[in-house]
């Protein structure tokens, strides 16, 4: 082998440079065109390159577009927890101006000449079945109510009467309740009578009116107050209106349905009446 570069080492040389000036001679003709073997390569990668670049191009088309979709996401969470707090707002606005209508409603309807010791509470739970009904407040003897305290809605009307105190809370029998019983008063005639809840009547949210006075000529719709007898509960709240009269099982005596004036089943806000001046 080192004989046969030998002996023709000049010429190999004179023919590569012979290769070398052809080369360029057809690289001058062709003016910038590629020669063939680097022509030959490209059109070999040109696909490759352009596959890449589509893959790429798409790779990126996604990302962005997942990027948008999450930011999108971000942007409709903060617009819930706006509208949410919106919504919060305006039930506190509408619940602060209904209350201030209660609150007005009160004052406007206080009895003339009277002086009561009043504490607002909400309504938080109730309780209606076939042997009680019952209302949970949210004041109780930190706030000063106590046992027997009188409860009234905002335009004065008759709830109920305090059973039991916690001492942020209280349950209150409901004027339908059975075991209520105290001293009534016919408005028109000015009779005595007892209110009294009653089993039967209770489901159907009413209550009774009993030992009415003699030859007493009841009308539909009369209105019955507490009497205020005793002192325990304030005079002249209305508890309803007459519906009827009815007879007892014994058909001895009668006694008038009662329907009370304050909705039981709607009430938010209600009043104790913690003290009171007495008027017998």
């Amino acid at each position: 082998m080192k004989d046969f570069f030998r002996r023709n080492g000049i010429l190999i040389l004179i023919a590569a440079i012979l290769l070398a000036l052809v080369t360029a001679v057809v690289s001058m003709l062709l003016g910038g065109t590629a020669n063939p073997l680097a022509n030959f390569f490209g059109i070999i990668t040109t696909p490759v390159r352009n596959g890449i670049n589509a893959v790429t191009g798409w790779v990126e088309e996604k990302y962005t577009d997942a990027f948008e979709l999450e930011q999108i996401k971000e942007d409709n969470q903060e617009l819930k927890r706006r509208v949410a707090e919106l919504e919060a707002k305006e039930r506190e606005y509408e619940e602060a101006i209904q209350e201030n209508e209660r609150l007005y409603n009160l004052l406007e309807l206080t009895p003339k000449n009277r002086s009561f010791d009043k504490e607002a509470a909400m309504v938080t739970a109730r309780s209606t079945s076939n042997w009680e009904s019952t209302l949970t407040l949210s004041k109780g003897s930190g706030q000063g109510i106590a046992v027997d305290d009188c409860v009234v809605d905002e335009y004065w009307n008759l709830v109920g009467v305090v059973a039991e105190v916690g001492e942020n809370w209280c349950t209150v029998r409901t004027l339908i309740d059975a075991d209520i019983e105290m001293g009534g008063q016919l408005t028109r005639t000015g009779g005595a009578a007892i209110l009294e809840g009653d089993l039967a009547l209770m489901g159907e949210g009413k209550l009774k009116l009993t030992y009415l006075p003699e030859n007493t000529q009841l009308i539909s719709g009369d209105l019955v107050s507490t009497s205020g007898l005793g002192g325990v509960y304030p005079s002249g709240i209305v508890a309803g209106h007459v519906e009827e009269v009815r007879t007892d099982v014994s058909g001895m005596t009668d006694y008038a349905v009662i329907v009370p004036e304050t909705d039981l089943s709607s009430l938010k806000q209600v009043f104790v009446i913690k003290d009171f001046d007495i008027v017998e």
